[in-house]
């Protein structure tokens, strides 16, 4: 399915945060973070994503 669908489905069941690997992953090392409630994406390293989203979730 699309991402969309992929991001509907989990907005339904109440996941805040999407994490998306896709091809740039492999280059650049990062990955895409949806947030369900404003539906911004950002780019975050995977090295720092747990991090990232200890904060966001703690918050």
């Amino acid at each position: 399915g699309s991402i969309g669908k992929r991001y509907r489905r989990q907005d339904e069941i109440g996941t805040p945060y999407c994490v998306t690997i896709d091809f740039e992953t492999l280059k650049d090392k990062a990955v895409t973070v949806r947030d369900r409630d404003t539906m911004e994406q950002e780019r975050i390293k995977i090295e720092k994503l747990k991090d990232y989203l200890g904060d966001k979730l703690n918050n």
